[in-house]
Order: C-alpha cells, then sequence, then structure tokens
C-alpha cells in the first residue's frame, strides 16, 4: 500500500525535509502540502497550497496520514482538521501551552495523534538510557547543555524537556536552575540547564553527571535535519492503521 501524506509548513525548514524524505521512498506519496503564504511554489515536483484551505483539502485528497512541523498555534488547528476528516496526525511542533497540548488530546479521541519532540532515533535511545544512568549515580550533579540553531523559538527544546521528565522521574531532584548569573552557587538537587541558539546548529544535547572525580557525558548531536524529516515518514507509515489515540515515537520503534 502507498502512503499519501499530507504536509503542512511546506515551505519552511521542516516541512521542506519531509517532502524530500517523502520523495526518497517507494512506499509513499505526497498527495497534499499547504503553506501560509504559498505564491505558487513548487517543491520537489509538489504544489504547494493555500494552508487557508487545508479543511477542504485534507478532505478531498484523502492522506493517509498529515506530517505537521509549524508551530504551537497553528498544529491544535490542523489536529482538529485531520479528526474531523478521520486522517491520522503526526507533529514534531513543540513549545505547546497547556490548552493547546489539551486541543490535541482531543484530536486522540477520534484519530490516532503522535507527538515526538523529536524523530532522531539517537535521541529515543538517550531517551531511553538516561533514567537508568542518574539511578546509577544517585546523588551526583546532573547539568544539561542544549543548543540550537537561531531562529528555534522555544527555549528549553522540547527534546530537553524530555530528557529534563525522564533525570527527575529518575533521581531525586529539587527543581530546575536555568542558567547561572552573579553569586549564585549550586544548590542540593538542583538540575542545571542552558540553552543555547546560535548559527546554522541543527540540534545538540549534552547531560554532564558528574561528582567523586569523575564525570559522564551523554551526548546526541544531529547533523542533518533529514534524520528528523526521515523518522516523521516512519511515523506517518506506521501511524497510518493505528486506532485513535495519543502515540509517541517510542512506540514506533518499539515494533
Amino acid at each position: 500500500m502507498t502512503v499519501r501524506v499530507g504536509v503542512t509548513g511546506a515551505t519552511g525548514r521542516m516541512g521542506q525535509e519531509v517532502l524530500a524524505a517523502v520523495a526518497e521512498r517507494e512506499d509513499c506519496e505526497v498527495v497534499l502540502a499547504v503553506n501560509r503564504d504559498p505564491d505558487g511554489e513548487t517543491i520537489d515536483g509538489v504544489e504547494i497550497e493555500p494552508a487557508s484551505e487545508f479543511d477542504s483539502l485534507v478532505v478531498d485528497r484523502e492522506p493517509t496520514a498529515v506530517i505537521d512541523f509549524t508551530g504551537p498555534e497553528s498544529a491544535p488547528e490542523y489536529a482538529a482538521a485531520c479528526s474531523e476528516a478521520g486522517v491520522p496526525f503526526v507533529t514534531g511542533t513543540t513549545g505547546f501551552e497547556d490548552d493547546e497540548r489539551e486541543e490535541l488530546e482531543a484530536a486522540s479521541d477520534e484519530i490516532p495523534v503522535l507527538h515526538a519532540p523529536n524523530f532522531a532515533r539517537g535521541v529515543q535511545t538517550l531517551v531511553d538510557v538516561v533514567g537508568d544512568v542518574v539511578q546509577s549515580l544517585a546523588g551526583y550533579d546532573v547539568e544539561l547543555v542544549e543548543t540550537h540553531h537561531n531562529q528555534k523559538r522555544d527555549a528549553p527544546s522540547g527534546t530537553a524537556n524530555r530528557l529534563l521528565s525522564e533525570i527527575e522521574a529518575n533521581g531525586d531532584f529539587t527543581g530546575r536552575k536555568h542558567g547561572r548569573e552573579g553569586f549564585d552557587p549550586r544548590e542540593e538537587g538542583e538540575i542545571g540547564v542552558h540553552v543555547l541558539r546560535a548559527g546554522n546548529v541543527t540540534g545538540e544535547h549534552e547531560i554532564v553527571i558528574a561528582d567523586n572525580h569523575e564525570e559522564v557525558r551523554l551526548t546526541h548531536r544531529a547533523e542533518d535535519r533529514g534524520v528528523f524529516a526521515a523518522g516523521a515518514v516512519d511515523a506517518a507509515v506506521w501511524l497510518a492503521d493505528r486506532d485513535p489515540g495519543s502515540y509517541d515515537f517510542a512506540d514506533v520503534l518499539a515494533e
């Protein structure tokens, strides 16, 4: 079966990567690609259409799944339209407020919704192991440093927050300390969080765990955005025949 893919934010950085990733696969095709101001643009032979027409296009084109990398304001709207049309929805958008997250959850009552802050297999492996490392080194200081390109809007990144949640769930921590300034010695049990935004950095996350005259560093570095797009397409193919509900990229990799 050919998976018919819809793409939102098609002219954005990740939207273009998704179009390229689909083009490389024989089991997928793009049947719908939208952006806010397409201006008659074509990418990889795919016509980019107005996002304002998404509600009708998602019904007419009947995609198997829609992949979204837009923004926390628009992603829930796309999810709602997919819910109405009965189309599975994959999103890598981060930075959601509580009400926006609730809208995604509402859509998952009607369709399968897969939300992941990162679609790199290496990041998922890091998420899987960091809790065990923190447990093994109980009482050690923990700091997290993440770096992204200078246009990234949310801080810390969605991936950093996912890692921090795993760390907090597996140790006795008092809270997060974002950056340091002036007289600000480390307090017992805090997790230091440091955010860098510079240049064209695709994404880097490093967890430093130190004490007892030793340190352990867990690092993931993405060298190309294509790795995220390829993972999102894998997720769309996997999600196509699932029951309504909320899913994670870990579910895709578990099979």
